[in-house]
């Protein structure tokens, strides 16, 4: 379905030995909006829901809920760190359109 590269996965366990509240992994979905009709949402989570996918790497477990597979399936999730912005990088090959921004695709 997805995949997280090492250092997606080490700030994903980064970030979660500082959430201020107990959560298993996180949760990646596809809303409309953003710059080019639709963008990423990335957040905390502690339980799949009904018709979850659920991925697991070295430790990391992601939740992707049924409407959003279809559009992120072969999707590379990383982390970079930049002199200007940090943070996590989609590489979806079902994109056809990218924003400058990398967090919302057409």
């Amino acid at each position: 379905m997805i995949t997280l590269t090492e250092t997606a996965v080490a700030g994903m366990k980064a970030a979660l030995s500082r959430a201020p509240e107990p959560a298993e992994g996180f949760r990646i979905m596809v809303q409309a909006g953003g710059c080019a009709g639709f963008k990423y949402v990335m957040g905390m989570e502690s339980l799949a829901r009904e018709g979850d996918v659920v991925i697991e790497t070295d430790g990391v477990t992601v939740f992707v809920d049924a409407g959003s597979q279809p559009q992120i399936a072969g999707m590379t999730v990383d982390f970079v760190t930049g002199v200007e912005t940090s943070g996590f990088v989609f590489d979806n090959p079902n994109a056809r359109e990218k924003c400058s921004c990398g967090k919302s695709f057409g």
